[in-house]
């Protein structure tokens, strides 16, 4: 059987293919026998087939579909880029958002310090994020009591009442709040290294908690008691973060100098004045909305009196402007894509052309990024580090570099290389500070947004 694979790839044999249509005065609604038997008819099980699926079901579809004329040496230079040392793993956990805007804001503590090894507490900042997430979801449904229980609003709320993805205005408004501290202050649990068991108890408890407030309002509780009960409620979510991930200082002594989170914060991680919300634009290339167009995600946010996800939605084209000017003044940015697709995670290498899957399959792929998004097939999934770009003669990108979450043996390093092809197709998301946005997108900021829903198919958390 190796030896017909290897044949078959050589020579550069496809699969074939059997074409078939059905007549328009017979449509069919079912798949009847008659239909059953047309079907059968496209396997016709030539040697080629069957060695063809005989090594995809022993191997798998992506060992198979590699692509070996994109195989090879991968450059690895680029003429921009920020320097950064230290990779972090947010392990068996969706909080990529939160070590993406961590290794944003350690970047520039890291250069006040002088030091080459500091990272910044995931666990702190997380116990806060699930604390203020609870009480979103709980103050939900107490501002959608009057609402059936079948109701959009209210069902989305029971089906998403927690989770440990995010996006970047959960960093920016969990760190203005709390402050963040280092590592070993407040050091990672096994549990925030593997979030989800803890997290369907967690939700578990929630939804019980929902049900109980609104038996409570229909049984004429007011409004203020309903806010009493669920303090209560949430004395118990904070008594079980602290058996999953301990308890967050209020105060601690680093490097022989007493600090609160706050302290600490507003000391190595922004400049003075700073604001990680009003400072930041959150850029999105979606061709599946109008570009040029401010939109709001509802219950979008990690904090009740937070912020909403607010983005700009621009052309790829000026985004990867803003996103080269950030870069070029040596700064980092928070970044997400949908990472799973044509990422060669062996050598940490996204390339549209890294995978042939329609030879191999014997058809084609064919959506573009605006019918991908459109039905659900590709969205924003993973948050990293955008720290480099490679520029050609003419000042454009030809590839890019992220810092990534997954630990030092994952990809180049701990790193991924995109094409600018790739990036074109699967990013998503940037946030850069305004100061790098020309005067027409700051102008575009001034409008009223577009507000969406919760369950908008550009709501997805970054894990």
């Amino acid at each position: 059987m190796k030896r017909t694979i290897l044949c078959t790839l050589l020579l550069g044999v496809q699969l074939s293919t059997f074409n078939f249509q059905f007549s328009t005065a017979h449509a069919q609604t079912s798949i009847t026998p008659e239909v059953l038997k047309t079907l059968q008819g496209s396997y016709t099980g030539t040697p080629v087939e069957k060695a063809m699926r005989n090594a995809i079901s022993n191997v798998g579809i992506s060992k198979m579909a590699i692509n070996q004329e994109n195989a090879g040496t991968k450059d690895k230079n680029f003429s921009i880029e920020v320097k950064n040392t230290g990779i972090t793993d947010q392990k068996s956990s969706g909080r990529c958002w939160l070590f993406t805007g961590l290794n944003v804001l350690r970047g520039r503590a890291m250069k006040k310090l002088d030091t080459k090894n500091f990272v910044l507490s995931q666990c702190y900042l997380f116990f806060y994020d699930q604390l203020e997430k609870s009480n979103l979801f709980l103050q939900g449904i107490i501002d959608t009591r009057k609402q059936p229980i079948d109701s959009e609003m209210v069902r989305w709320l029971f089906q998403h009442p927690l989770s440990d993805g995010g996006t970047y205005t959960g960093v920016a408004d969990l760190a203005t709040k709390y402050g963040v501290i280092p590592a070993d202050v407040m050091p990672e649990t096994y549990v925030s290294n593997s979030t989800s068991e803890f997290c369907g108890h967690l939700k578990r408890k929630l939804r019980e908690f929902g049900i109980t407030l609104r038996e409570k309002s229909e049984a004429g509780m007011s409004e203020k008691q309903l806010q009493a009960l669920k303090v209560e409620q949430l004395g118990t979510v904070y008594r079980m973060l602290v058996m999953a991930y301990g308890v967050p200082p209020t105060q601690f002594t680093w490097k022989e100098k007493t600090y609160t989170p706050q302290e600490f914060f507003k000391t190595y991680c922004i400049s003075e004045g700073e604001d990680l919300n009003k400072d930041y634009v959150m850029l999105m290339n979606d061709p599946s909305r109008p570009y040029n167009k401010v939109f709001e995600i509802d219950y979008d946010r990690h904090v009740y009196d937070g912020h909403n996800w607010l983005y700009v939605n621009l052309p790829i084209e000026e985004l990867e402007s803003i996103a080269i000017a950030s870069l070029k003044d040596s700064c980092q940015m928070y970044f997400s894509c949908d990472v799973g697709k044509f990422l060669d995670r062996n050598v940490g290498y996204a390339d549209i052309n890294n995978f042939d899957y329609g030879s191999l399959l014997g058809t084609t792929f064919g959506m573009n990024k605006k019918q991908r998004i459109e039905t659900f097939d590709s969205g924003s999934t993973h948050a990293m580090t955008l720290m480099a770009v490679d520029l050609d003669g003419e000042g454009k990108a030809k590839k890019w570099k992220v810092e990534n979450s997954w630990g030092s043996d994952s990809g180049m390093n701990g790193y991924i290389i995109m094409t600018d092809e790739w990036f074109r197709e699967y990013m998503f998301r940037v946030v850069v500070n305004r100061k790098y946005c020309p005067a027409s997108v700051l102008e575009i900021l001034k409008q009223k947004p577009t507000k969406l829903p919760a369950w908008d198919p550009m709501f997805q958390n970054e894990e």
